[in-house]
C-alpha cells in the first residue's frame, strides 16, 4: 500500500495550493480520505474526510469555505483544493487512508507528509 501527497509549497497568504494524494493497493472506491495537518509546535489535527463511495464530506470549522476535499476514484486521487490561505495554514499536510487491503482487513495508512508554507 501506498499513500503519497504532492503539491505542497510556499504560497503567499491569500493565495491557493492544491494538495494530491494518490494512492495505491487498497479498495480505494470504497475508503475513507482524511487530510490531516500539524502545524508548527502543535499536534495533529484533522482539516476533513470523505468518503470515495458517497463522497459524504465533513470538514473542520475553521477550513469551511476555504478548503475541499475531493476524490478522482479513476486516478486513485484524493485533493485538497486550499484557497485563501492564512499564515496560521503554514504545517506539514498528510493524507490518511482507510479501506481494505489485499487481505480484505481494514486498516489505514498514512502518507509522509508535505509541507505548506504560507508567507505575508
Amino acid at each position: 500500500v501506498q499513500v503519497v501527497e504532492s503539491g505542497g509549497g510556499l504560497q503567499q497568504a491569500g493565495g491557493s495550493l492544491k494538495l494530491s494524494c494518490v494512492a495505491s493497493g487498497f479498495t480505494f472506491h470504497d475508503a475513507a480520505i482524511a487530510w490531516f495537518r500539524q502545524a508548527p509546535g502543535k499536534e495533529r489535527e484533522v482539516i476533513g474526510c470523505t468518503s470515495t463511495s458517497t463522497g459524504q464530506r465533513t470538514s473542520l470549522a475553521s477550513a469551511k469555505g476555504r478548503f475541499t476535499i475531493s476524490t478522482d476514484n479513476g486516478q486513485n486521487t484524493a485533493f485538497l483544493q486550499m484557497n485563501s490561505l492564512k499564515l496560521d495554514d503554514t504545517g506539514v499536510y498528510y493524507c490518511n487512508a482507510e479501506g481494505l487491503d489485499p487481505d480484505i482487513r481494514r486498516a489505514t495508512w498514512w502518507g509522509q507528509g508535505i509541507q505548506v508554507t504560507v508567507a505575508s
